[in-house]
């Protein structure tokens, strides 16, 4: 025991063999020991000395360019927002205070709060909503790249087009196109606007639009309701030539309706020339003390005919006749252009949202979902209780990145609304530019604007910059 406890101590590694400050140090030869000069390892140079100044040679250009670009436009707009319009003069907080008491920017601040809450969200719930439908179709895939296909046009590009969408005339723009054809369907139109009688015709007119017989109609005689200014591009397309009406018995009424114009000239005032078209679909109404008695519509010559409660009335031609025709929605107006410039936005970014989101939803696991399944949930149960929590971190970054870049909308709301409802379509990004660069330029509040936009994106990006680091870590 002696002898293995003596060769064992001879066997142990001396003290000054232990390492010392991470470099290994060879230990010294013993004495008779019979061993050669352990060979000596060069030490490693430390990451944190030298390899630092390299480093930094490398960042330099980097940092310098960060600093050009990024940090002096910041600091500077900071600076200069406390400065009067000339720069020379100091503002204080002016600026600032004009941010919220200027009409024209408390709209942009407004709308701006419209856009955060509106585009963002009708964006990633339609991409959500593309993503799972077009999940299990075969032609998915082909949908989704027409979905995505408006990202590859620029916003100048996609604000062109919708400002012809949405023209007011219908058969300019799309959207009233689809809007009137749709009324229409449902809703009489009005045939007729701008027409009215000359002075020598036997109507009168006789308020609200409306004009009347001039005297009662007696049966057997012919009503005769000639009218002029009708455009011919306002006549219906199937007139026929006007008549006069056939004779009937039992005390009804009968009448012609017509335009009382030849094109080319050559007619006669209330008289039923041979070029004359009748008024085909306009209202007659009899009237006795007030009360409408009998009412009929003309047919494609004009004529018509009124039951024998009419003997005696005066005829009306109510202003229903008259009214301008439906020329659908005035999108671009101050009420609706705001909406109306949200659509454009979520026509091209729910492409997007969709691709991002269908790639998260590629990496669900499966076996989650269809054990939901076995267990008897119905598809909206498992999209509801599973499938939208596991895609929360996807539809998180959806949402921050579009908010993000919807505080920068410029292109679209400067190319899409008119000059008549700019101001109501304003936001802070336009609202910056014309500040900065306009006719009556203020940089000082530009800047102020600029500032306040920065202020604005800060919280979003601290919130992503969290997300990342919550995500890392896991």
């Amino acid at each position: 025991m002696t002898t293995a406890a003596a060769g064992g101590a001879d066997e142990a590694p001396p003290a000054d063999t232990q390492p010392r400050g991470g470099t290994s140090v060879p230990a010294p030869r013993q004495p008779g020991s019979g061993q050669p000069p352990a060979r000596e390892v060069p030490s490693r140079k430390s990451v944190t000395g030298t390899r630092r100044v390299i480093a930094a040679l490398f960042l330099l250009p980097a940092l310098v360019l960060l600093g050009a670009l990024v940090v002096y436009p910041i600091v500077y707009s900071v600076y200069r927002s406390f400065f009067d319009q000339a720069g020379t003069g100091f503002a204080g907080l002016d600026n600032y205070k004009a941010l919220f008491t200027d009409d024209t920017i408390r709209t942009a601040v407004k709308n701006n709060a419209i856009w955060v809450v509106l585009a963002p969200t009708v964006s990633t719930v339609l991409g959500l909503i593309f993503a799972v439908l077009t999940e299990r179709i075969r032609w998915g895939t082909a949908f989704k790249l027409i979905v995505f296909m408006p990202m590859a046009i620029s916003m100048l590009a996609a604000g062109i087009i919708f400002r012809l969408v949405y023209d007011q005339a219908p058969e300019r723009g799309v959207a009233n196109a689809v809007w009137v054809g749709v009324h229409d369907t449902f809703a009489e139109s009005t045939g007729f606007p701008k027409a009215h009688p000359l002075p020598v015709h036997p109507l009168k007119a006789a308020g609200g639009g409306s004009f009347v017989t001039k005297a009662p109609v007696r049966a057997g005689e012919p009503v005769r309701l000639p009218l002029v200014g009708v455009a011919p591009a306002k006549m219906p397309g199937d007139a026929k030539p006007a008549r006069a009406p056939a004779a009937v018995t039992g005390g009804k009424i009968t009448g012609t309706a017509w335009l009382d114009f030849t094109k080319g000239g050559g007619g006669k005032p209330n008289v039923i020339d041979p070029k004359e078209l009748g008024l085909k679909g306009i209202k007659v109404e009899a009237v006795k003390d007030g009360e409408v008695v009998a009412s009929a519509t003309a047919g494609a010559d004009g004529t018509f005919t009124l039951p024998a409660a009419a003997d005696g009335a005066e005829l009306r031609l109510p202003a229903s006749n008259f009214k301008e025709p439906y020329n659908g929605v005035d999108w671009l107006g101050p009420t609706l252009v705001t909406p109306g410039i949200i659509g454009s936005y979520v026509w091209m970014w729910a492409g997007f949202a969709m691709v991002l989101i269908a790639a998260g939803l590629a990496g669900l696991p499966r076996e989650l979902l269809e054990a939901a399944r076995v267990d008897g949930a119905n598809e909206w149960q498992v999209f509801r209780r599973i499938t939208v929590p596991m895609l929360a971190p996807v539809l998180a970054v959806v949402l921050v990145t579009l908010m993000i870049n919807v505080l920068k909308v410029f292109d679209l709301v400067f190319i899409i609304a008119p000059g008549s409802s700019q101001d109501d379509a304003n936001v802070l990004a336009l609202q910056l530019y014309r500040s900065s660069f306009g006719t009556d330029a203020d940089l000082g509040i530009g800047s102020a604007i600029a500032v306040l936009l920065l202020l604005l994106v800060v919280p979003v990006m601290l919130f992503n910059i969290r997300r990342i680091r919550k995500e890392g870590r896991r």
